[in-house]
């Protein structure tokens, strides 16, 4: 079994093409392959729901059997066991000793059959930078399933032998010539993109299942990066100006955050500051989109379904679109930006191999499910407090309990497989259940005070000839939103008292 330490980067094939020609990759020995590589699974994609993966290579008359293994969540590292083999079929005994061998009962053995195959012309270079031997691979082609098809341009980064940090600085520098942007999707998960028809859809989370036993440094690189993978997996859907792929790409960004909070006594150092400062900024270009379409869908489309006749509500949609249009473009330009690709690579660089690493001696080698009750007693205790006064808290107040409540949310996310057994379970449920309604209610009168924030500004828009007839449509819409302050205070309330009597899952 080998561990493969690369980068991969999506890459146009016009790029590809500078790069094949750069001097950095010029008159060095270079190998030049077709190889086509055919997946297997079932047709319930048993293998991929196990982070598996079984392919056979095509290379000339060679057949290299391989199996890959997703058990470090998203990183740059993915176990390999690779074998040549007689054939186009799997030899299935060969598997012994690897991830798939406890997954092959005889139906399972049945069902396997191809379900994609990926086709591409590789250039392979090798390059030695400060003492390091890393292959630079190019690859063009095309992923197939069928009658589907979907390009494939990607650059390759693999240490062969060396320090990690090496292939990071190469990478680097190979952004200065490209705008090579991070992927941290395999070739077989394009396929399985590619079956279930989802190249360019948003992405939800998934699921995050913490062993008992992790250390807690373990355990927050496991988070990382699978939070990376959800803000990664979501550019396309960005760029499309999808709404929900905005909002997922948010909700990854807010999760990196609050990882970084719950862990604050393993981090510290400047690089995760620099980080934060990042990713921050990323929300702040993605929030506009993000608030227009709240108050068109939320605000304004429920109104003009209810007064067709208010002329006023069609002025208002028209400078909505413009806004809305504007808005999801500076989105779309944030992600193709050299600053996002910057962020990208600076955070699983911070991630794999930062400073933190040194510096959470003290506090990483802790049991994952020990440091994850404090974070939730504590957090928890301090929430609790809070909310016996959310009655009497002010509109910024509420805002940063909002926050708490969130980051609580997603502690429970993070941390709720570490805590096995049917009691457990059920106060998990709970707790989620609790939280989120007290959040949605947070969330929705934390809208209306952006919505009342945004409506001076669309009233002042141009054409100032309608000024009157739309700023009296904002008047309704406001009106209408401010009628649902007192049930959304009411129901929040009656949540925040149910969360103060609800006991502990984690002991």
């Amino acid at each position: 079994m080998d561990t493969e330490i690369e980068l991969k980067f999506e890459v146009s094939p016009q790029d590809l093409r500078k790069l094949r020609a750069a001097r950095i990759l010029h008159r060095k020995p270079r190998k030049e392959e077709e190889l086509t590589s055919v997946y297997f699974d079932t047709p319930k994609h048993k293998l991929a729901s196990k982070g598996v993966s079984l392919r056979v290579r095509r290379n000339g008359n060679k057949r290299l059997q391989t199996i890959k293994s997703r058990q470090f969540e998203g990183s740059f590292r993915r176990s390999e066991w690779e074998q040549e083999i007689k054939g186009d079929i799997p030899n299935l005994r060969k598997a012994q000793g690897t991830p798939l061998a406890p997954l092959l009962t005889k139906k399972l053995k049945r069902n396997l059959k191809p379900i994609f195959e990926t086709c591409i012309h590789r250039v392979s270079v090798p390059l030695r930078k400060n003492g390091s031997r890393i292959e630079v691979a190019l690859d063009e082609g095309q992923v197939r399933a069928g009658q589907k098809f979907a390009p494939i341009g990607e650059l390759e980064l693999e240490l062969k032998r060396g320090k990690a940090g090496d292939v990071f600085r190469l990478a680097r520098k190979m952004g200065e010539l490209v705008p090579a942007k991070l992927a941290l999707k395999s070739k077989s998960e394009r396929g399985y993109d590619l079956i279930e028809g989802r190249p360019a859809q948003a992405v939800h989370a998934e699921k995050i299942k913490l062993r008992r036993g992790t250390s807690a440094a373990d355990a927050f690189l496991i988070i990382g990066r699978s939070v990376l993978r959800h803000i990664t997996a979501n550019q396309a859907a960005v760029e499309k100006a999808d709404p929900e792929g905005v909002h997922q790409m948010r909700v990854g960004l807010r999760r990196l955050r609050a990882a970084i909070s719950l862990f604050s006594k393993l981090l510290g150092d400047k690089q995760t500051e620099r980080v934060r400062f990042e990713l921050k900024w990323l929300l702040g270009e993605l929030a506009p989109a993000r608030d227009l379409d709240v108050y068109e869908r939320h605000a304004v489309e429920p109104l003009r379904r209810a007064e067709p006749a208010k002329r006023g509500i069609k002025l208002l949609e028209d400078v909505l679109a413009s806004r809305r249009a504007a808005a999801f473009a500076r989105a779309k330009v944030a992600v193709d930006s050299p600053r996002y690709r910057s962020l990208l690579l600076d955070t699983l660089q911070w991630l794999e191999i930062g400073d933190w690493i040194r510096r959470s001696r003290r506090f990483g080698a802790r049991p994952i499910e020990r440091f994850a009750a404090d974070i939730l007693a504590r957090r928890t205790r301090k929430a609790k407090k809070k909310v016996k006064k959310l009655s009497k808290l002010d509109t910024r107040v509420r805002h940063k309990l909002r926050i708490a409540i969130k980051k609580l949310r997603y502690a429970i996310d993070f941390f709720e497989h570490l805590f096995e057994g049917h009691k457990a379970r059920k106060r998990v449920s709970r707790f989620k259940a609790c939280l989120e309604h007290l959040q949605d209610c947070l969330g929705d009168l934390n809208d209306i005070k952006v919505h009342q924030e945004l409506a001076p500004t669309l009233a002042a828009e141009k054409p100032r000839t309608k000024v009157d007839a739309r700023a009296f449509a904002i008047g309704i819409v406001s009106a209408r939103e401010r009628s649902k302050m007192e049930p959304l205070l009411i129901a929040a309330n009656k949540n925040a008292r149910k969360f103060a009597r609800l006991d502990p899952f984690w002991t």
